[in-house]
């Protein structure tokens, strides 16, 4: 076979190739809110959601699921639209905003300023082979820091293990959305128990803000 012939075999190969490749499929979770049940802020204290930490894996926007009690694996065709820190920040910031409760709900930057920061850790966000079936696992942890006091003074944890209907990486995202929508229910309305428990905070606030417009 002539080099010109060898040439065009191994071009039609490598199209072959290219157009047979997997493309990855990208996946998100979504929450709906439902609308504030005040007109007026029920909190005068401004929120920072800041970063949340998290086990390497997790910063990746790769799908992770479990292969072992020790070892964890990544899917390279499954991801996520956004690394799960990031999601999962954007969503907690979104469920307090829409909760009409505060001053002011935002994530963290380099201009941001807040009287509380709300930071944590997120555990797990990943599939789970157990002897009874598929599960999906979600682990948060977050605490509230007054920066005023400079000190932490509320903490929760919530960790949760949902069934998956089918084997199917959507059904486990499916059940990952139920899971992670359960534990910013709970958590946040911990947060909600715990400024309606401890009104000095907003009444200190609310008057630090009157002083500083006074001047």
């Amino acid at each position: 076979m002539n080099r010109l012939a060898m040439g065009t075999l191994f071009l039609a190969a490598a199209a072959v190739g290219c157009t047979s490749a997997r493309a990855p499929r990208y996946y998100s979770i979504s929450i709906p809110h439902s609308a504030p049940q005040t007109a007026e802020p029920q909190y005068p204290v401004t929120l920072v959601v800041g970063r949340l930490y998290a086990p390497h894996l997790l910063r990746d926007d790769r799908v992770v699921y479990d292969m072992s009690d020790v070892e964890l694996g990544v899917d390279e065709y499954h991801r996520w639209a956004e690394p799960p820190t990031g999601m999962i920040e954007r969503l907690l910031t979104e469920r307090l905003r829409a909760s009409g409760r505060y001053q002011s709900v935002q994530r963290m930057s380099s201009s941001s300023r807040g009287d509380f920061v709300l930071r944590g850790y997120l555990g797990a966000l990943n599939e789970v082979d157990d002897p009874g079936g598929i599960k999906s696992r979600f682990t948060l942890q977050l605490e509230l820091l007054d920066v005023k006091a400079g000190r932490v003074v509320w903490n929760d944890s919530f960790t949760h293990d949902e069934p998956v209907a089918q084997k199917k990486v959507r059904s486990v995202v499916e059940s990952l959305q139920a899971s992670v929508r359960m534990g910013l229910d709970q958590l946040t309305s911990s947060l909600d128990q715990y400024f309606s428990t401890h009104p000095a905070h907003s009444a200190e606030r609310a008057a630090d803000e009157t002083r500083g417009n006074a001047r």
